[in-house]
């Protein structure tokens, strides 16, 4: 189940939610049709010694909402809560987000990439409280880095994502001449804007397809 789905029924019984958020989510079935949980995102896109593509590192902050729940019953004298004290539910949202394949799909072409498990993952908070998810997702093999892409989105459109204006995508260990862009998405045709407006109205989720044709593109360019 979506790691950041919240079982608004607690939040409406108890007023509050336990900062293992993980241990209250709504049902799979019960997907709403519009983001409830937004997130600033950062990439960095890693090149093993050889020129290859060989994993990326993502950065996601949290809105403040989402970052209040998760901090709420944490730190001291009203400091932001420490990295130890945020592990468990860092550890509980990537065993979760397995399911989703973390968000994050890469293509070599048309060719789907997978990835392996994530690595050097943390939650921190900043001096507001705000929280960010941190963590390194290598390719189960590297790949030329020619033609690959990725989009980050959450296909139950529970999530929302968007890049940071600033550096939104970096290289790191790119060869010479590489060069990294963010293609945004097509407009939706008629019928999938329909479909959108629809599920909002109704309350269901859009579906994977729709996520996907909302998510910017990540294109690598190397000679």
């Amino acid at each position: 189940m979506n790691p950041f789905r919240m079982h608004v029924r607690a939040m409406t019984r108890f007023g509050r939610l336990v900062p293992a958020l993980a241990a209250a989510l709504v049902a799979p079935g019960a997907a709403l049709a519009h983001p409830h949980v937004w997130i600033a995102a950062r990439a960095t896109v890693l090149f093993d010694k050889e020129g290859r593509i060989e994993g990326v590192r993502h950065v996601w902050t949290f809105d403040e909402m989402y970052s209040a729940f998760a901090t709420q019953g944490l730190g001291q004298d009203g400091k932001p809560p420490t990295r130890e004290e945020l592990a468990p539910l860092a550890r509980t949202n990537m065993e979760s987000l397995v399911e989703f394949d973390y968000f994050t799909f890469a293509k070599d072409g048309s060719r789907k990439l997978e990835f392996a498990g994530p690595k050097d993952f943390h939650l921190d908070a900043d001096a507001r409280k705000i929280v960010s998810l941190e963590f390194t997702l290598p390719l189960k093999a590297p790949v030329a880095a020619k033609t690959y892409s990725f989009q980050v989105y959450d296909p139950t459109y529970f999530v929302a994502f968007g890049f940071e204006k600033q550096t939104p995508v970096a290289l790191q260990g790119a060869p010479a001449g590489c060069s990294v862009s963010i293609v945004e998405p097509a407009p939706l045709m008629a019928s999938e804007s329909k479909k959108l407006s629809d599920a909002k109205t109704e309350n269901f989720s859009p579906g994977a397809d729709i996520s996907m044709r909302l998510a910017p593109r990540v294109v690598v360019a190397c000679p």
